[in-house]
């Protein structure tokens, strides 16, 4: 069935004109619910109709989505949960209204949210609520409580149903022929379904009330029946009232209800029980075929008319001949007048006989005629039946039709995915080999890259030791040159001396040669006077002219040898500079090539990488896109997930976006970390993909507002990832990569699901494990001055009381004590086992960390810590009064049973998560026999020490007259009856606080949330 043509049978179907829905219409539309399974397109077609703001076409909706709850696909209850706030809203805005249609669609959407909220919680009840007896025994799981609450439900749902019927019909001016009317037809065209369903519904209360009054007392049920008895009264009205209108004659045959109500108190009358058939004729007209007729035409022609009386013709009994016609008077047959007198009586008595048979022949027609119109109607109502049983099969092959084209369509469909499937799967294999192809390219290039890493190494060492060589042979030449200047400036030095030694010489022999010469002078002018004594200083100088000369040629020969050394030198030393000169050219020869080809390893090797991270980015990318087309997976739409979940996933994502970030600035800055980068690339696609799918699988559970905020914030998260990932992938935008968007869209998620978390889980990893900690301290507190309490009100009853009362007062006060020592132990029991629990069950995490993973567990326990510490409390304020004598026992009595289901939930709470060959586990179960005997001990002393008081407390009525004890006999049975109103006012208070007190712990755990994570 083509989902255009549905859309135009609901816009044809819902519209503003004042007319009943066309049957054509609804049938389109109920098809097409089962044709999708489900009711996506109704809401979508819906959701853009001005509901709001015409009052006759959100009417006109209302019917229509009643037919599609009662008759359309099982899912359509289910697809229409998430419209409920919006129908609420509607009908509270309608609510302001007080008349027309406006009022009438306020009660409608009321009756059809309570239609939707009854079958969410009972989900064995079809929409149209056909089921057989013992469907309607296992809907209620055969217990009593269940049948209980199923029977108030379905009160409350038949209340809603009758006052659609009140609304409508005070809405008609019943005077007037409404009825076939248009705009009376349109207000009256929904109640059929309502007739239908109001049928059902009385029929289960009936036999639901027969089954709790064998299982209940009856005074415990009596609300039940006046509820019962109220509400019949109204339908029978109801059904007489639409009985006799002629809009509904033609369509639907409503049935009867009987005189009376059944009489629950007498079980027998359950056999005595007709169920109640709406029958739907398969000849009548639709509603839009009818015509509108005038008022003359709503006369009741069903009334049979008697028939006229037959005449009786004695020509035909008695002949027609004159001669012996008797009452001839003018005929002379000389007859005597006695004698006619007589054939007068005789033919009078002979006419009141006939008479007689004419009347009981005309009752017996009557009689007959009536048991022919009752057989006429049971034909009639079977044929209808049979008609209607014809439809339903024409409809159901039709359906059957449509569901074999699907089947085929859905063949062909299945066969081209199976080619394609084929397709796919070669692809797939050409892909794992290309994927195989490119992993051993990869491992190759990781041996390869291994391989220059060892060469590189191997290469840096050689540098190493020739750069070392280098370094030594540098140092030789520098020392080498050092020397030879030192040596050049020695010799420099030491020449310089000479020559200026050389030069000291001669002009010493240039100043003894002047002497001699100033000596020759003289010794000429002084020869004659002085020859002796010249004679021998020339002696003593030509000696030390030798002696110089001697001298000189020794220096000389000394510089001559210096020379010589110094030219060898310089010579080892030039051999020497041209050896290490050519050392180190074939060292750095060596070394660039060595660089090259470390230059061309490391090209290489970054192409690798490169390709190893635009391998994991694409992987990335291809994750969440999977994800994202997941959310429009229709199949996805039934998967569900928590929103505690879903934070976990949003701050494991976070973190990852922040690890990537910084092992993408350490690749950035040194080109190292590849491995760390890919695989934290791989893990954040992966994450972010979870986080995409679990976000949009938690926005099922949630409202419709929060659900379309949430599963914005999550498609705005893929995209983001996308554009990262993207510009990962360039090498150019690598620097300029920016995860702040995503991790903002990442932080509006977690936000969304911070809100959506249940209340119960808003405490901190510290909060939590303390506040374990502090509730069991407390406890074990609470235990400790209640019991110091008890001691201390012993004591002061044995110094104040005397008698029966100190007897009494002791015997409470001791088994108290019992009781608090009994509590005292159960609470060390529970702290030993709950420390064992949490050693065996934490691992490597810590004692908080264990309680916070197991939150539930622990609030449990936290709150049955409160409640044993409270009901300690509790009960010595209860004990106090009584030995005051301003308190009461049975305060006592219900203090002790408090703590005793206070002390059985702690034991509950601490046994659920323990051992069960646990040492402690048996400590704890005998601490829990020990309290239970102790309360019971209390409730017993109590209940004995009462019944001592009362004794002793005589009533003495000796000195009362007559009248004084009539007067006190009536008081007694006023307070009687009073007590009696007020103990079962009391239990109804009581079952209300236990249902508000169990909402409130529901809300305060959670409970709600679980309930649609698992739906």
């Amino acid at each position: 069935m083509d989902l255009s043509k549905i859309a135009v049978s609901i816009n044809k179907a819902i519209n503003t004109q004042e007319v009943a829905v066309k049957e054509k219409h609804a049938r389109t539309c109920i098809l097409g619910t089962h044709h999708e399974k489900g009711a996506h397109t109704f809401w979508a077609v819906v959701n853009r109709l001005p509901l709001s703001s015409n009052a006759v076409l959100c009417w006109k909706f209302c019917h229509v989505f009643h037919k599609l709850l009662r008759d359309g696909h099982p899912n359509v209850i289910k697809d229409s949960m998430r419209n409920k706030a919006d129908l609420t809203d509607m009908s509270r805005m309608w609510g302001h209204l007080s008349e027309g249609y406006g009022k009438l669609c306020s009660i409608y959407l009321k009756l059809l949210i309570t239609k939707m909220e009854f079958h969410i919680k009972n989900p064995r009840f079809p929409g149209n609520l056909q089921m057989s007896n013992r469907q309607l025994d296992e809907a209620g799981e055969n217990d009593v409580n269940n049948f209980f609450q199923l029977t108030v439900e379905m009160f409350d749902y038949l209340e809603c149903e009758l006052n659609l019927f009140l609304g409508v019909f005070s809405s008609l001016d019943m005077s007037r022929s409404v009825s076939v009317t248009a705009a009376g037809q349109c207000r009256l065209a929904p109640l059929i379904q309502v007739i239908l369903d109001s049928s059902h519904l009385y029929d289960y209360t009936v036999k639901l009330l027969f089954k709790l009054h064998s299982c209940l007392p009856a005074d415990t049920l009596q609300g039940h029946r006046d509820r019962f008895q109220e509400q019949f009264k109204k339908l029978k009205s109801l059904f007489y009232r639409s009985s006799n209108l002629q809009y509904f004659k033609r369509l639907i045959q409503i049935p009867q209800l009987p005189e009376n109500p059944p009489n629950f108190l007498r079980a027998s009358a359950l056999s005595e029980h007709i169920s109640p058939v709406v029958v739907i004729p398969a000849e009548s007209s639709s509603p839009e075929s009818e015509h509108v007729v005038e008022t003359d035409d709503l006369v009741d022609t069903d009334i049979p008319v008697l028939p006229a009386p037959v005449e009786t013709k004695f020509d035909d009994l008695f002949g027609t001949s004159a001669a012996i016609d008797p009452f001839n008077f003018n005929s002379h047959n000389g007859m005597r007048k006695d004698d006619k007198d007589r054939l007068i009586e005789q033919l009078t008595k002979e006419i009141r006989a006939l008479k007689e048979e004419l009347e009981s022949f005309r009752l017996e027609s009557g009689r007959l005629c009536q048991a022919l119109r009752g057989r006429i109607n049971e034909l009639e109502a079977e044929l209808a039946e049979q008609s209607h049983l014809r439809l339903q099969a024409v409809g159901e092959s039709e359906f059957l039709k449509a569901e074999l084209d699907d089947l085929r369509r859905v063949r062909e469909d299945t066969e081209k995915e199976q080619r394609s499937l084929t397709e796919i799967e070669k692809k797939a294999q050409a892909n794992e080999q290309r994927y195989t192809k490119l992993k051993e390219k990869y491992t190759e290039l990781v041996q390869s890259h291994a391989d220059l890493l060892r060469k590189n190494a191997e290469v840096t060492r050689q540098m190493t030791v020739a750069r070392a060589a280098q370094d030594e042979v540098e140092a030789v030449r520098k020392e080498m040159q050092e020397k030879v200047k030192a040596a050049q400036e020695a010799a420099d030095t030491q020449e310089r001396e000479q020559v200026e030694q050389l030069q000291e010489l001669q002009n010493e022999v240039v100043s003894t040669r002047a002497e001699l010469d100033s000596l020759k002078t003289t010794m000429a002018s002084t020869q004659q006077t002085s020859s002796e004594v010249l004679g021998s200083q020339l002696a003593s100088l030509e000696s030390e002219k030798a002696e110089l000369v001697q001298n000189l040629s020794k220096v000389e020969a000394e510089l001559a040898t210096q020379g010589e050394e110094l030219q060898r030198v310089q010579t080892f030393l030039a051999t020497e500079r041209e050896s290490g000169v050519k050392a180190a050219e074939a060292l750095q020869n060596q070394l660039n090539e060595k660089e090259s080809r470390e230059q061309a390893l490391e090209s290489q090797l970054e192409a690798a990488r490169w390709s190893s991270l635009q391998g994991a980015l694409e992987e990335a990318e291809k994750i969440i896109q999977d994800s994202l087309a997941q959310i429009d997976d229709p199949a996805h739409i039934s998967c569900t997930s928590s929103a505690e979940y879903l934070a976990s996933r949003c701050q494991a994502s976070l973190d990852c976006v922040g690890r990537l970030h910084q092992t993408r600035e350490a690749f950035l800055a040194d080109n190292a970390g590849l491995s760390e980068l890919v695989r934290v690339v791989t893990q954040c696609g992966h994450l972010v993909g979870d986080t995409i799918v679990q976000g949009s699988a938690t926005s099922h559970m949630v409202p419709v507002e929060q659900a379309d905020a949430l599963s914005e914030s999550v498609k705005s998260c893929g995209a983001e990832a996308l554009a990262l990932l993207g510009q990962m992938k360039q090498q150019d935008s690598l620097v300029a990569a920016d995860n702040g968007k995503l991790k903002a869209a990442l932080e509006a998620i977690l936000a969304t699901a911070e809100k959506l978390r249940p209340r119960g889980l808003e405490l901190q990893q510290g909060e939590l494990g303390d506040l374990v900690e502090q509730e069991m301290a407390a406890t074990s507190a609470a235990v400790e001055s209640a019991a110091a309490r008890i001691e201390e009100m012993l004591n002061k009853s044995r110094a104040v009381d005397t008698g029966i009362k100190m007897e009494v007062n002791e015997r409470i006060l001791a088994s108290c004590t019992e009781l608090m020592q009994a509590i005292r132990e159960l609470v060390l029991s529970s702290k030993d086992l709950q420390r064992d629990i949490v050693e065996s069950g934490r691992g490597a995490a810590s004692m908080k960390e264990f309680y916070v993973k197991n939150s539930r567990w622990t609030e449990g326990l936290i709150s049955a810590s409160k409640a044993v510490g409270w009901g300690a409390t509790v009960m010595v304020d209860a004990a106090d009064l009584v030995v005051q004598g301003k308190g009461k026992f049975e305060e006592l009595m219900v203090c002790s049973h408090e703590i005793a289901a206070s002390t059985a939930q702690l034991v509950a709470a601490s046994k659920v998560k323990a051992d069960k060959d646990s040492s402690n586990l048996r400590r704890l179960q005998q601490a829990s026999r020990g309290v239970t005997q102790a309360t019971a001990a209390v409730v017993a002393s109590t209940k004995s020490g009462k019944s001592q008081i009362e004794d002793t407390e005589t009533m003495d009525f000796s000195s009362m007259t007559l009248t004084q004890i009539k007067r006190q006999e009536m008081d007694a049975q006023v307070l009687v009856l009073e007590l009696e109103t007020r103990l079962q006012k009391e239990r109804e208070r009581l079952g209300e606080l236990r249902k508000k007190h169990y909402e409130l712990a529901g809300v305060a755990e959670g409970w709600g949330e679980e309930e649609e994570g698992t739906g």
